[in-house]
This record gives structure tokens, C-alpha cells and sequence, in this order.
């Protein structure tokens, strides 16, 4: 099978294929066997009048007691009497009685005739053998020994018809088979794959269906599908209701679980702080960082229950203009420019998780930077295919962060200056969010003299 493997791997290829190639074997068979058939009938009646001529040859040919062949031969066929057509006749004497000898008009010269030891008579007294013509044409002659008379005189008769012509004949018939059912099977062949088109045109609506499924424009599939397919739009519409039901129930198990944790944490910091003291504030920083991990693993909890989830999609370009007017906004002593294409890119998750993940590296590069900050937002080609990822780079002005350094700084609650208000958590949460969505995050050195950060997350 490995050598077939270079083949497209479509349904409708194999189909039409197959059928076709099936189609073209069968033509060729037919067209075999029907120019057989014609060959054989042909023969069989070029040899049935060959042997009509010769007794009618016969009947008309006798001797006169000097030992004179006479007779007036009329076979009824014109092309007896015009030279060189390839079909004569000739009456030969055998025994030394006889003395002279008959040809048709259209027999120029003589043919040369076989002897006995060459070719034998059957037991009729016949044979029958190819010859060249005195035209140069192919003849068959069938020849016969004839005792004429009760003097044992014995004559040679021979009727000869032009094999050239009968093979002529089958050639141009073989062609306009040929071509007549090379006809036949290219219309027979385009209405085979047009029917197969036909036929398999549900598949292609399922497919669609799916797309505008994976594009969050459906939920399910709909449509009249043929009796072989709905199964399979049933089950599928199937687990796309239990895969719902699964994403509902996590959100709302997730739901529960912040709103139970929300209230004591609440009356731990609100203590900590009436506390007072080394005490308290020992108190309130825990329950804060308690808050923070909660809402960590919270965050990257619905990242794994959207990324399962079907019909999740989210516009990248509006996002990012959001969250550039709403940054600027709260940073006005900093230059924000985005750089983004004018065609739509598409998030293949929640907005949610992409304003977290722009949110915390924004915040970053506005913390560190010095006055500029870039965003570019740019799609991303797989070996060379349509583009299925996209990147997002946010660059700064700032210090930077030396490479030996950049893997710690994605660590969690890992900061490397604590000069700098912030928790250490949101390089981490942008990592994990990340990475749930199967893509990358990487810290470089910016063209601006700070930081680089890229993101390359999955598009629609």
C-alpha cells in the first residue's frame, strides 16, 4: 500500500478514479471483442463468397474430346472483368490432355501457384493460401483439382479475392469503433464524476457545517442529509451537546468554587488589616497571595474548558484596539503604537484569555518602559501553508531583562526587582494560559533597547 500513498487521499479521487479507470478497461474490452467479432464475420464471408465463385467457376468451365477448356465463366461480380482489382480467376490444365487454359479479364499476369509438396489438397481436393497479386495487392486464392471428364482429364480452377481490401475494410471499421466509443466514454466518464459530484455533495455541506462550527458561527449541524450520512450528523450533533454540557458544567463548578472561597478570604484580609501590626499584615499578605493563586488557577481552569470547547472564537484586532485605548488611557505619560494588518485575525479561544494574556505583558512592558511601547500584531504561515497562527510582539523602551534571566522570570511569583510594585504572577499566568492554548511565549531583547515579548497563539 506504501506505493499508492503518494495519491491524493480525497473521497472523490478514489471515486472518480477508480470508476473511471473501470469505465476505460471496460471500453477497451468491448472494443476488443466487437472488432473480433467483425474480423471473424468478415472472414467468414469473404471466404463463403470465395467459395461460391469457385463452384460457380467450376459449373461453368468444360472440355471438348481435342482436350480444349472452354466455357464462358459469368460470376456476377464486375470486378472480374477490370484489370488489376484484386479478384480474378483462373482455370489451368493439369493432365497433359488438356492444352490450354482460361483467366478472368481482370488477371493481367499469371499467379504463381503452389506445388503439392508446398502445400497440400485437403480431402476435398482444396486449399487455400495467400499470395501477392499481380498489382501488388494481397490476394487469398482457393483452389480446387477437378476431374472433368471420364478421360481422368483433371483442371486446376482458381478464384482469387483481394485480401487487401477485406483487411482495409476491418482497419477503418476497427477505427471508427474506436473512435466513436472514445466518444462514448469521455461523455460516459464526465456524467460518472458529474453523478459522483452529485452524490457526494452532502459530504461537502458537513464539512462546511463543521467550518462555520469551528468559526463560532453554528452550534450544530443542520440541513437535509441524505439517510447514510444524518447517522453521522446525529452523532456528531451529539457529542457537540454532551461536549457543551461538559464546558457548562466546569464553568459553573469553577463559579462555586470563587464564590465560596471569596467570602473568607475577604474576612481574612479585612482582619489582618483591623489587626494591626506585624501580625496583620502577615495575615493580609497571605490572604492576598491565597487570592492571586485562586484566581490563577481559576484563570487557566476556564482556559482548558474554552480550549476544549467547539464554537469559541474571539477577534484579535478589536481586542487589542480595546485594550490600547484603555492602557494609553491609564498611561498617558507613555507612547503606545499598534501595529496591526488590516485583514481580521481570529483567536481560537475566549476574549477573556486574550486580554489576560495581552493585559499582564502590556502592564509589563508599560511598568519597565522608559516612553515607548510597541504592539505588533501579525499573522503567522505554517510551512509555507494558509496562515493558522498568529503573533503578537509587545516591545519596550525599558531595561530589559538579561537573557540568563528570562526563563526565571516566567517562574511563578518570581520577580527580579522588587523595586517595582506587582506580585511576580502575571508572566506566569501569561505562560500557563499560553501554553493550555498550545502555543509560545518568548522573552527576547527588543529592538527599542528593553524587552520583547512574543506570543504565538492558534487562529481560525
Amino acid at each position: 500500500m506504501a506505493r499508492f500513498s503518494h495519491l491524493p487521499r480525497t473521497l472523490t479521487f478514489r471515486v472518480v478514479a477508480f470508476s473511471s479507470i473501470w469505465a476505460m478497461i471496460a471500453l477497451v474490452v468491448i472494443a476488443t471483442v466487437i472488432s473480433t467479432l467483425f474480423r471473424q464475420v468478415s472472414e467468414r464471408g469473404f471466404d463463403n463468397v470465395l467459395s461460391a465463385h469457385l463452384f460457380n467457376l467450376i459449373a461453368s468451365v468444360s472440355a471438348t474430346e481435342e482436350g480444349m477448356l472452354v466455357g464462358s465463366p459469368n460470376l456476377g461480380d464486375l470486378r472480374f472483368s477490370e484489370p488489376l482489382s484484386g479478384w480474378y480467376w483462373s482455370v489451368e490444365p493439369v493432365s497433359p490432355a488438356l492444352r490450354n487454359q482460361l483467366h478472368s479479364p481482370s488477371l493481367v499476369t499469371p499467379v504463381r501457384s503452389p506445388s503439392t509438396a508446398d502445400m497440400a489438397f485437403d480431402r476435398n481436393f482444396q486449399r487455400k493460401y495467400l499470395e501477392e497479386g499481380p498489382g501488388g495487392e494481397q490476394i487469398e486464392v482457393l483452389e480446387a483439382e477437378i476431374v472433368l471428364d471420364q478421360l481422368d482429364r483433371i483442371a486446376r480452377f482458381r478464384v482469387m479475392g483481394n485480401r487487401s481490401e477485406l483487411e482495409q475494410e476491418i482497419s477503418d471499421f476497427s477505427g471508427r469503433l474506436y473512435a466513436y466509443l472514445g466518444i462514448f466514454g469521455v461523455g460516459m466518464i464526465a456524467i460518472n464524476v458529474f453523478a459522483i459530484l452529485i452524490a457526494l455533495k452532502p459530504l461537502g455541506s458537513i464539512r462546511r457545517a463543521l467550518a462555520n462550527i469551528r468559526a463560532g458561527t453554528a452550534e450544530r449541524l443542520s440541513g437535509p442529509f441524505p439517510a447514510e450520512i444524518a447517522p453521522l450528523a446525529e452523532e456528531t450533533n451529539a457529542l457537540i451537546e454532551s461536549n457543551r454540557r461538559i464546558i457548562e458544567r466546569a464553568r459553573t463548578q469553577v463559579g462555586n468554587l470563587a464564590h465560596s472561597l471569596k467570602t473568607p478570604l475577604a474576612v481574612l484580609m479585612n482582619e489582618g488589616r483591623s489587626l494591626g501590626g506585624e501580625q496583620g499584615a502577615l495575615i493580609t499578605a497571605h490572604a492576598e497571595a491565597m487570592q492571586k493563586q485562586i484566581d490563577h488557577y481559576l484563570q487557566r481552569a476556564r482556559a482548558v474548558a474554552q480550549r476544549s470547547t467547539l464554537a469559541t472564537r474571539s477577534s484579535v484586532n478589536q481586542t487589542l484596539a480595546r485594550m490600547g485605548r484603555v492602557t494609553e488611557k491609564l498611561n498617558p505619560d507613555k507612547m503606545l503604537e499598534l501595529q496591526m494588518p488590516e485583514a481580521e485575525v481570529t483567536f481560537v479561544g475566549e476574549r477573556e484569555d486574550l486580554e489576560e494574556i495581552t493585559g499582564n505583558l502590556l502592564e509589563n512592558a508599560m511598568k519597565w518602559a522608559d516612553r515607548k511601547v510597541v504592539l505588533t500584531l501579525q499573522p503567522v504561515e505554517v510551512n509555507g501553508a494558509d496562515p493558522r497562527r498568529f503573533r503578537i510582539a509587545i516591545e519596550d523602551d525599558g531595561p530589559g531583562i538579561p537573557e540568563d534571566q528570562a526563563r526565571q522570570a516566567l517562574k511563578r511569583g518570581r520577580r527580579l526587582d522588587e523595586s517595582k510594585p506587582g506580585t511576580g504572577l502575571g508572566l506566569a499566568i501569561v505562560a500557563d494560559l499560553v501554553k493550555e492554548y498550545g502555543g509560545t511565549l518568548a522573552l527576547e531583547r527588543s529592538r527599542l533597547g528593553g524587552l520583547r515579548a512574543e506570543v504565538v497563539l492558534p487562529a481560525a
